[in-house]
């Protein structure tokens, strides 16, 4: 039965993944958005309501293990696993806003993370600084999103196929989309967690592996079609924004809810690899302007050593 909601939970999240960059890329189309913008709010938020969900679920229940490590794992993963084998499949053109304003975003959440967690504490107090801290880098991103400097570059590539469809039917292949990744998340979740559990690991391992690589499903599903659409500026936008959601929203609202207690672990190992592999991901961007197969091995590598650490002695 596990994993039979595995598999059922992979298509769905292939499905919703797909509904989900259509619709974006079509509403990106039609209102003159730049694709990075949509990629790095809309589709972002949509492909972390998964993190969100299970984050606060963990929390209330008393697992603050499996919130924290959710977070921790899936920013690990979505750079490690989910960019790697988008950027092995399909080449992945580097936006220069990203290397400039967005990148360095993401890696400032990372560390504000980090200092807020070093007393093993992340209070109420601290996720609302994260969140408010979320809301103005979205408010500054769509500002810039009125700007169509780049509108004619960014829209090269997108598929003419979408212009066709109304922006009501445009709208509900968004929306069903983000239902299809919740729900197919959430299936992928219940057999994964049953079968980590029947190994006999502890919860942060859990957290940062299985529960990570489940909640950052709909990522990789969403980058992959988004690139196969050759709409490179949403895959990689939805990875980079999806990183910030996980600390600003996920994070935020999960410890303004409960105040989340830090295993050890998580401080000492698990987030210094979050730290080290978005630092590690700037050069990568810079060589060629692009992602390419050599930096998505580069990166798949690294994610290999990270679970490679996870397995116990």
């Amino acid at each position: 039965m596990d994993y039979l909601l595995l598999i059922l939970g992979l298509a769905v999240l292939i499905l919703g993944g797909d509904l989900l960059v259509k619709g974006a890329s079509g509403i990106a189309l039609k209102l003159n958005i730049d694709s990075m913008v949509v990629g790095l709010t809309v589709v972002s938020l949509g492909t972390s309501a998964p993190e969100l969900i299970v984050s606060i679920k963990s929390a209330l229940n008393g697992n603050p293990d499996i919130a924290m490590g959710n977070v921790v794992g899936s920013n690990i993963a979505n750079l490690g696993l989910v960019l790697a084998i988008t950027a092995i499949v399909f080449p992945i053109a580097v936006n220069r806003k990203a290397l400039r304003i967005d990148w360095p975003v993401m890696v400032f959440f990372a560390a504000l993370a980090f200092i807020f967690g070093l007393d093993n504490l992340i209070t109420r107090f601290e996720g609302s600084v994260l969140l408010v801290t979320l809301v103005v880098y979205v408010y500054m991103i769509l500002q810039r999103g009125k700007s169509h400097a780049d509108t004619e570059a960014s829209h090269i590539e997108i598929d003419t196929d979408a212009e066709k469809e109304s922006m009501m039917k445009l709208i509900l292949f968004l929306l069903g989309g983000m239902v299809a990744l919740y729900l197919g998340s959430e299936w992928f979740l219940d057999g994964a967690i049953d079968i980590g559990r029947s190994f006999n690991l502890s919860e942060s391992v859990i957290g940062v592996t299985i529960v990570a690589f489940g909640t950052s499903a709909p990522e990789l599903t969403a980058s992959v079609i988004a690139a196969y659409r050759k709409e490179t500026d949403i895959a990689l936008g939805n990875l980079l924004g999806s990183n910030i959601f996980n600390i600003g929203a996920v994070l935020g609202t999960t410890s303004i809810i409960s105040p989340l207690v830090i295993d050890a672990k998580i401080m000492n190992i698990d987030i210094l690899w979050m730290l080290g592999i978005a630092v590690i991901l700037f050069p990568l961007m810079v060589f060629k302007k692009k992602l390419s197969l050599l930096s998505g091995i580069i990166l798949f590598s690294l994610y290999c050593f990270f679970i490679y650490s996870q397995i116990p002695n």
